[in-house]
């Protein structure tokens, strides 16, 4: 009988193995290795955070949070290691939506 934890494991592994994976990684080297894109990434990361949160609350962004991100979106732009970072990332979830779509495809049926 198939241990459904080991494919789990294996998948695990394996996606360790990617071209995108292997991308984040090496992007997030370079990142941490210059302290502005580390800390324009930090920053980024916690902008992004609040927006969530705020989404999550029921808010909607105001013109403020939207100008706001507006304009660190353009000192993102101007940084090439944290674009590559958030390239690589996006490429990485981009793989795990579509094996969560082949993993989980044929489950909608129960629930």
């Amino acid at each position: 009988m198939i241990n459904i934890y080991d494919t789990a494991n294996q998948m695990e592994r394996e996606l360790r193995e990617t071209e995108q994976y292997k991308a984040v990684l090496e992007a997030k080297g370079k990142v941490e290795n210059d302290s502005t894109a580390k800390a324009l990434y930090e920053e980024y990361k916690t902008i992004q955070q609040e927006m969530h949160a705020k989404m999550m609350s029921g808010e909607m962004p105001t013109e403020d949070d939207q100008k706001k991100m507006q304009e660190f979106s353009e000192k993102i732009d101007a940084n090439e290691s944290v674009v590559e970072l958030l390239k690589a990332q996006q490429a990485l979830g981009m793989l795990a939506d579509e094996i969560q779509r082949i993993v989980f495809g044929n489950l909608n049926e129960v629930f």
